[in-house]
């Protein structure tokens, strides 16, 4: 069995097309969707249509919350404020009440028992938290404790936007809320040791690993015995051409509809690098805090202060100054 993992879209059509091509020489029996499908290039529609028609498995991301809450009592703190949130502002007329539709009947998580394979439990972030993902440098205790209600031996995250694949070990010597309560409601039957294999396959349109091509990940099942888990991971890059979407920024009206967020989501498709947590870090740790600030000032303060403009232009392959 074979599954073909893909996650963190984020609207980017030309990345999404070039992974098909990969796809038809891969033929996986499955292909996954880890959310985050829209939001943050321009091509959010074309994604869910695409999605749709080739009936792949999917469940929600943070990001279609942020659409699906706008404007009710769940939506994210702030979202009222149509300037700071202008990229939303912006989907939210571009996404059709049908695709809107769609994204409201996904699931939130997805446990496989397919034939012949080990149990497989994929979700966004943490099962019940889409906004919290786990870290390729976050210690394996920290991640047991996230884990600690997961039964399942493999696990599927995303929302970091960095591949990983990565065995996680827990002892029952160990301190944390599996010492606590190691198995759910049943610590009598809590095994001395529990094993996690954690697998993020990174994000198709916004990867943040200072390697700008569009990622995935394929998982077959191999026997237990081969591979603790019962699933194999291999990372997958393939390489397209980022002016299609960079150039879309400005063609599609989503930079006009608000310069500063689409902005650093472009400097995102440019570096492959972290850039709204960068300019948030910048911010903080001189003692100023972006919601409280005129953004479009900040913003330009930050990019000449930091030399982080220069950066984003010397490596755009548009060569654009946004």
């Amino acid at each position: 069995m074979k599954l073909a993992i893909l996650a963190d879209i984020h609207g980017n059509w030309p990345a999404l097309e070039a992974i098909l091509a990969r796809l038809e020489q891969i033929q996986p029996d499955y292909v996954v969707v880890d959310g985050d499908l829209i939001n943050g290039t321009p091509f959010s529609g074309q994604v869910i249509d695409c999605v749709r028609k080739l009936n792949w498995v999917v469940v929600r991301g943070n990001h279609e919350f942020y659409l699906l809450d706008l404007g009710t009592p769940r939506a994210a703190p702030g979202s009222e404020n149509s300037v700071r949130w202008g990229t939303l502002y912006w989907l939210q007329k571009q996404i059709t009440a049908e695709q809107k539709a769609y994204l409201a009947m996904l699931p939130d998580e997805r446990v496989f028992y397919l034939p012949g394979t080990q149990p497989l439990r994929i979700s966004h972030g943490l099962p019940g938290r889409n906004r919290v993902g786990i870290y390729a440098n976050q210690p394996d205790n920290k991640i047991a404790d996230e884990l600690a209600a997961v039964p399942e031996e493999t696990f599927v995250t995303a929302h970091t936007h960095i591949q990983i694949d990565r065995h996680v070990i827990w002892r029952g010597e160990q301190d944390g809320a599996l010492r606590a309560n190691p198995h759910g409601d049943m610590p009598h039957l809590a095994p001395i040791e529990r094993h996690w294999h954690v697998v993020n396959p990174g994000s198709v349109g916004l990867p943040l690993n200072r390697q700008p091509n569009a990622q995935f990940a394929v998982m077959e099942s191999l026997s237990p015995s081969a591979v603790r888990g019962g699933w194999q991971v291999e990372h997958h890059q393939v390489f397209y051409d980022r002016c299609l979407v960079l150039d879309a920024f400005a063609t599609s009206g989503m930079l006009g509809a608000d310069g500063i967020f689409s902005t650093l989501f472009y400097w995102e498709v440019v570096t492959a690098e972290p850039e709204i947590l960068l300019f948030y870090r910048w911010a903080y740790e001189r003692g100023l805090d972006p919601e409280q600030y005129e953004l479009g000032e900040l913003f330009h303060r930050y990019g000449v202060e930091s030399g982080r403009a220069g950066y984003v232009r010397q490596r755009d392959p548009l060569r654009r100054s946004v």
